[in-house]
């Protein structure tokens, strides 16, 4: 998935996020290849490919969910891995406060309300909880879901789930956000709802990499639309 805009060696100021040369494999099977790639702050940046191309990897290579096993990942020109080793403990986890996550099957805590899904984290990082209130609840009147703090994941559609889902991410207020296939568990009419979120998002420069099928809609979003096949880029646009 190699990037010809990567910035090189003096570049006025780096990348938000710069991945260079990353590999990963699950046993015998490599997943990643030499994959590369640059996001600019405030851009967007869709990746499209078939099943199994690694799409997913890579995010959660990006975001620590799956370690990588060769290569770079930099946030501000900062390593998080180097040559294949990690940052210390500590520093992963400053670096983890920069990205939020969106997953494409929600994962909110179904005996949790709305509202507690999406305020638990930022006060277990000691934010008071009256102004993690009023993000959320403004959150949600941005997401469309005005009235709906109370409610639990159950009572409500996969869109709304999303969507709940989106606000959770935003409500740790981070300088990008990851989208793995956001519209794969729903319906056409629920993934209209999901894709005019990140749309607006888009329109406010939320700085976004989003793993996508919705090809006309991460051309229309998007700076650079980067196709990959077998942990490999074919082109990008």
């Amino acid at each position: 998935m190699a990037d010809k805009h990567t910035p090189g060696p003096g570049a006025d100021a780096p990348s938000i996020l710069s991945i260079r040369s990353l590999q990963k494999s699950f046993d015998s099977l490599s997943v990643l290849k030499d994959i590369s790639l640059s996001v600019d702050r405030g851009n967007v940046v869709s990746i499209i490919g078939p099943s199994g191309s690694g799409k997913s990897t890579l995010l959660r290579c990006a975001s620590f969910l799956e370690h990588a096993d060769g290569g770079d990942i930099l946030y501000d020109g900062q390593y998080a891995l180097k040559n294949g080793v990690y940052a210390h403990k500590s520093e992963l986890n400053r670096f983890r406060t920069r990205f939020g996550l969106v997953f494409q099957n929600f994962q909110l805590f179904p005996h949790y309300s709305v509202l507690h899904n999406i305020s638990e984290a930022p006060i277990l990082h000691g934010e008071s909880k009256e102004e993690v209130y009023e993000r959320a609840c403004g959150l949600l009147k941005k997401m469309g879901l005005e009235g709906k703090e109370n409610a639990y994941p159950y009572q409500l559609s996969g869109g709304q789930q999303q969507r709940v889902a989106i606000a959770r991410a935003l409500c740790m207020r981070p300088e990008i956000l990851y989208f793995d296939e956001p519209t794969s568990a729903l319906d056409p009419e629920l993934t209209g709802e999901v894709l005019k979120v990140i749309r607006q998002l888009a329109e406010e420069k939320m700085t976004m990499v989003v793993v996508t099928h919705e090809m006309p809609f991460a051309k229309a979003v998007s700076n650079r639309v980067i196709f990959s096949r077998a942990g490999r880029s074919q082109r990008g646009l």
